[in-house]
């Protein structure tokens, strides 16, 4: 399917890597506005939910609708659940933050899962990986934010979006290597 079809190849790439951009970039935003109580938080928030949406729409013809629904589900129930941590952590909720961040890996760990079992060329221990690199870093940026500390919060955002870029590379080779045949 791709393999004939070199400009599909890489505007497929293209699109994986914007959508994991958009992902970080998003994700950032919604921290720096929820740290400073920022008037876009709405927005940034509706913007930020759209991402798994974009992701689904990428992956339908791939894998069907019911696949991408699924992954559009999982991947907004990552960004409510990081929502949730950001949150507790900004209110010095302890808790809350303990329990959001124990469910945001269970979740990272069903997005391996589900990622794993859709694509043969997808490994699941390297999925999870990635998602834990992930959400370790993302966990530190919005510290580093509340804290005020935006200079190291910058630097980590640096490593953030190579990081997603790495996601982004790996899932496209996954997809070209199972459906180039």
């Amino acid at each position: 399917m791709y393999n004939r079809q070199p400009n599909q190849q890489i505007c497929l790439m293209n699109r994986i890597r914007q959508l994991w951009g958009q992902h970080v970039y998003w994700t950032r935003f919604f921290i720096i506005s929820t740290a400073a109580d920022l008037d876009d938080l709405e927005p940034v928030t509706k913007r930020l939910l759209q991402n798994p949406k974009d992701f689904a729409k990428l992956l339908t013809p791939i894998y069907g609708i019911k696949k991408a629904n699924q992954f559009e589900t999982l991947f907004t129930q990552h960004l409510m659940i990081g929502a949730d941590l950001v949150n507790a952590a900004k209110n010095g909720e302890t808790d809350k933050a303990n329990l959001a961040r124990k469910k945001w890996y269970e979740n990272a760990d069903e997005i391996a899962g589900f990622l794993s079992s859709i694509n043969p060329c997808w490994d699941k221990k390297k999925w999870k990986d990635m998602l834990y690199r992930h959400l370790e870093m993302t966990e530190k940026e919005a510290s580093l934010r509340l804290q005020g500390d935006y200079t190291a919060d910058i630097n980590v955002f640096e490593d953030i979006e190579n990081e997603a870029f790495k996601m982004a590379d790996y899932m496209f080779c996954g997809i070209i290597k199972t459906h180039s045949k």
